[in-house]
């Protein structure tokens, strides 16, 4: 019998040294997203900067877990903290967008119901020795329009397309919509999982792909 890997093994590998700058710049992204106000207002700069982290972070996504299944560096507290990373990161913009106006509260509990369910119900299975759901087509696409959509959100684009102009209004509702596209994928994706969980046999396979 193989000995049990412990949490810390590993906690410095550049994979998971990703994942904790992409905690860094979750922390910073909610920082400068508060103090720039809604839709930037109160401090354009900062709504700027919170919009940049943001993306970076979002874009470097998947980076920490394809270096690690690359280059054989898949540890026990990255399997932990990458997904839990992630979703900081899009609750966290959700949140603060809804205190400020921007996106609705209801839009926000349906994802936030959803992304914590799925994750504590991931975490459940992993520890009753089941196996982790490889991400479906409508879970990736669920990611992509987050992204994309609370980017869009996020980028005070006003400041060039002028506060009042109908392209600023096009462009706000545009990116609502993607919002909730994105919704859409979120609630049909979790059903997925909920179905694929409970309605297959578990056996113990690999749990490195997680389901987003």
């Amino acid at each position: 019998m193989s000995e049990k890997k412990s949490l810390l093994d590993g906690w410095n590998s550049i994979p998971n040294i990703i994942t904790y700058v992409r905690i860094v710049m979750m922390f910073a992204f909610l920082y400068f997203a508060g103090v720039g106000g809604p839709y930037g207002h109160t401090d354009t700069r900062s709504r700027w900067i919170a919009a940049i982290l943001f993306i970076v972070a979002a874009s470097t996504d998947k980076l920490d877990g394809y270096l690690a299944r690359r280059y054989n560096q898949v540890t026990e507290l990255g399997k932990l903290i990458d997904p839990i990373a992630d979703k900081l990161l899009i609750c966290g913009a959700f949140i603060v967008l809804s205190i400020q106006g921007e996106i609705w509260w209801w839009v926000t509990i349906l994802f936030l119901v959803r992304e914590i369910g799925i994750t504590v119900m991931r975490f459940f299975v992993i520890d009753t020795g089941g196996s982790v759901i490889a991400a479906s087509s409508a879970g990736k696409l669920k990611t992509l329009t987050q992204c994309i959509g609370l980017g869009m959100v996020l980028l005070p684009l006003w400041v060039f397309l002028g506060e009042t102009s109908t392209w600023w209004t096009y462009y706000k509702w545009i990116s609502i919509a993607i919002v909730l596209l994105a919704l859409f994928f979120c609630l049909y994706s979790g059903a997925e999982y909920l179905i694929n969980t409970f309605g297959r046999p578990r056996t113990k396979e690999n749990k490195t792909d997680q389901e987003k």
